[in-house]
């Protein structure tokens, strides 16, 4: 898969990719705004690892995203099951370097129709953590509509924080 844009592009990613991903997403501050699942520190090891389950999925569903075909973060979807099979869950991170730039929104929009465009769904929706409103600008930049918050519902690096739920619907 690969979505140019005007500033940026995503793509699948790609064995040759662990350096410039691991230099990116080995940052505290990006680390805080994720899943735990993400390590921190976030060692070449890791990438590697990142890099073939990526590439193992089936469907893809976690991809790349670069400036001159370096990776500088990452932007995927988890799909959903049972019941909720019709709804996918976004998500993405930027490099540090890049946030402010408005490609997170670029990036956001693009994934948007690419997962109605490719997946039998009808809903996207994502949460930011509450202490992060630059994210929540970024998803309704990119035409995502606030849906609620999920009070005390976060437990990451030592504090409790909200969770704020946005969606597209198609």
């Amino acid at each position: 898969m690969e979505i140019i844009l005007e500033r940026c592009a995503v793509r699948s990613f790609r064995p040759g990719d662990e350096v410039s991903l691991a230099t990116h997403a080995n940052n505290r501050k990006v680390w805080r705004n994720l899943r735990d699942r993400f390590p921190h520190p976030y060692t070449v090891a890791d990438a590697e690892w990142f890099i073939q389950l990526a590439i193992s999925g089936i469907p893809e569903s976690h991809f790349a995203i670069t400036v001159d075909d370096c990776v500088i973060g990452g932007a995927g979807f988890n799909l959903q099951e049972d019941v909720s099979r019709r709804s996918i869950e976004f998500g993405y991170w930027l490099g540090e370097p890049f946030w402010g730039r408005g490609l997170a929104t670029d990036v956001a929009r693009a994934m948007v129709e690419y997962a109605f465009a490719t997946y039998d769904v009808c809903r996207v929706y994502a949460t930011v953590y509450g202490w992060n409103p630059a994210s929540a600008r970024v998803l309704e930049k990119a035409g995502f509509e606030y849906e609620g918050r999920l009070r005390n519902s976060i437990y990451k690096d030592g504090e409790v924080t909200d969770s704020l739920m946005y969606a597209v619907v198609r």
